[in-house]
């Protein structure tokens, strides 16, 4: 149900503004988990996610030439402030939105949490992430072409097994986890692979 999502969204996202207070500015310029974004500009892009209608997204991505890459730093550069203060007072300020691109609203998920841990790790910030909302990040990616940013060739695979709920999807030699190192690893995060085991972490590795 959508209200339900949205229920965990705005969560998520009020949990990182509350952690993303205790930062120093200096530190907003900490390396992401996304190459080439600092932890600054991963909160720019949330920003701009969650200002995200159905139209707008399409007009930007016309604007981009159907670029996604240079989509999403076009968004980053209209909303990032001048200051960690500035952009962190727009992060707040969408905490409550329920705009969204043209896609499932699970993907509103995988950015919540997948980016909180872009921004959180690299400080070594560690969150409490809601178990139903990440396990439905993790069954969104797994159903998602690559193409759009999931994992559904990369679980054609391997099995993923989690070890701290019952889910289990795909084919192949298993690769185990906790939902949040599936989840992470599956969207392209190597740093995750290493809180993973069995038989399929290799195959798995290769293929990212």
């Amino acid at each position: 149900m959508a209200r339900d999502v949205w229920a965990l969204v705005h969560a998520e996202r009020a949990a990182l503004v509350a952690d993303l207070a205790t930062v120093s500015d200096e530190r907003w310029e900490t390396p992401s988990l996304c190459p080439g974004w600092s932890v600054h500009d991963v909160a720019a892009h949330l920003v701009d996610t969650a200002s995200t209608t159905r139209l707008g997204f399409v007009l930007g991505l016309v604007r981009a030439r159907f670029d996604f890459d240079a989509q999403n730093a076009r968004g980053i550069e209209r909303q990032r402030g001048a200051t960690p203060a500035e952009t962190l007072e727009r992060l707040r300020s969408v905490v409550s939105r329920t705009s969204t691109p043209p896609a499932p609203l699970d993907t509103r998920l995988v950015e919540e949490v997948v980016h909180g841990e872009d921004i959180r790790r690299p400080l070594g910030i560690s969150h409490k992430y809601s178990g139903e909302a990440v396990e439905r990040a993790l069954r969104l990616q797994a159903r998602t072409s690559r193409s759009f940013g999931g994992a559904q060739e990369l679980v054609a695979l391997v099995s993923v097994v989690a070890t701290d709920s019952d889910l289990r999807l795909g084919a192949g030699p298993e690769v185990r986890g906790t939902v949040l190192a599936l989840l992470l690893a599956l969207s392209g995060r190597r740093d995750a692979l290493t809180e993973l085991d069995g038989p399929g972490v290799e195959t798995l590795a290769a293929a990212l």
